[in-house]
């Protein structure tokens, strides 16, 4: 039994930022991919627990939005994270230890970088010691909400494809969302990797997740 219906229209989820960072609202499109199953029953999921799931990249596209100041429209930010244990129920609150590598898109100017680094990093609940690097390069993230298909590409370092789950995808029949997104969603759907390759610097960190159970998708806004 397919336990999730998909639907064809992507609703608006919604994330809480920090209030003094955040001057007005500021809306699009989000992706997530991890090195573990997310779309998966409890046995799978059993299985990869402290060996999988210690590394995800999460990319953001804003639509619109003014933040710190800086208007963001139509830019990109992508985000590269390891840890030191599995990123499950609890996410990151769980690891110890996390760090994170971002892309930036080279289009913005200082400012809007700032304001993109903050964006992401606050979205994720990271500290800015998390931070290992910072890089501008070419950045695009891109989601079709009614078709439930997402790309990101961030220079050389992620490549990443996916699409809706389907009834296919089902293995045990006892499939859920069984780890919940990394960031604060109201709404989301979980997802397949059809080509996922990362390779971030700083973090000496290098996966490969084609045709995993392991994508969110979700619109955002604040």
């Amino acid at each position: 039994m397919f336990r999730h219906t998909l639907t064809l229209a992507l609703p608006v989820a919604g994330y809480l930022l920090s209030a003094c960072s955040l001057q007005a609202e500021v809306t699009g499109t989000y992706i997530e991919a991890r090195t573990c199953q997310v779309y998966t029953g409890p046995c799978f999921a059993n299985g990869e627990t402290g060996l999988a799931g210690k590394e995800a990249v999460m990319a953001w596209n804003v639509e619109k939005g003014i933040l710190q100041g800086a208007d963001i429209s139509g830019l990109n930010v992508v985000m590269v994270v390891k840890a030191d244990k599995t990123l499950g129920f609890q996410g990151f609150e769980s690891a110890k230890d996390v760090k994170a590598s971002v892309m930036v898109d080279e289009r913005a100017s200082t400012q809007q970088r700032e304001a993109l680094v903050a964006m992401a990093r606050q979205h994720a609940g990271l500290s800015e010691s998390a931070l290992v690097r910072v890089e501008a390069t070419p950045v695009r993230v891109s989601l079709d909400t009614l078709e439930l298909n997402g790309s990101v590409q961030a220079g050389k370092s992620v490549k990443l494809t996916t699409r809706k789950a389907r009834k296919s995808d089902c293995i045990c029949s006892n499939e859920s969302a069984y780890y919940p997104p990394l960031v604060s969603l109201k709404n989301f759907v979980p997802g397949v990797t059809i080509d996922g390759t990362v390779r971030a610097k700083g973090l000496g960190s290098r996966w490969e997740v084609p045709g995993d159970r392991n994508v969110y998708m979700a619109t955002f806004a604040r």
